[in-house]
């Protein structure tokens, strides 16, 4: 799909094959590495990466940081943190929003073009899936409002089918821009 001037896509895949100006890696706090995307991201990208990520001192939830991609098809990654899920009135819609961005503004200060985002926050912290497909799609296209020429290629990469097909449609429903 086109929004603007960027190509938006939604697939199903592995980010860390992404040929793309950023990934982004769904970090915890310390960003030192841990399980699914970001233990993926990490061992894909080899030590280097954890070296980098030493170096900044960690992120606060709802924040990106931005490193090399050292053995990466991407150049770079941008760690965010996103929330918990704990029922929903703990801010956590807003601080996924900020996730994605925040994301962004770090890629636009960068002047990358390309950037692949994974469902943050929807394995092991517990974000329904349908609630964060949506809250990424609209972040996204908040961003492309303000920065209409700002990106290239936006891309969501899933983990499975029926996360694609959740973010598919969270795309399809935020997409138009006045």
């Amino acid at each position: 799909m086109i929004v603007g001037a960027t190509r938006w896509d939604v697939v199903t895949g592995d980010i860390t094959s992404c040929a793309t100006d950023a990934i982004v890696n769904a970090a915890n706090n310390s960003l030192l590495g841990g399980g699914g995307v970001d233990g993926a991201i990490h061992r894909a990208a080899g030590p280097d990466l954890l070296a980098e990520c030493r170096t900044i001192g960690g992120c606060p939830t709802g924040e990106a940081r931005i490193t090399r991609g050292h053995g990466l098809p991407a150049r770079y990654v941008i760690h965010t943190v996103g929330p918990v899920w704990q029922g929903g009135g703990q801010g956590e819609c807003g601080l996924l929003a900020n996730c994605y961005a925040h994301a962004l503004g770090l890629a636009r200060h960068h002047a990358l073009r390309s950037i692949a985002f994974p469902a943050i926050s929807t394995g092991i912290y517990g974000f329904p899936k349908p609630l964060a497909a949506a809250t990424a799609a609209d972040a996204v296209r908040d961003a492309l409002r303000l920065h209409p020429d700002a990106f290239d290629h936006i891309l969501f990469v899933c983990f499975d089918e029926s996360t694609t097909g959740l973010f598919d449609l969270a795309v399809r429903n935020a997409a138009p821009i006045d």
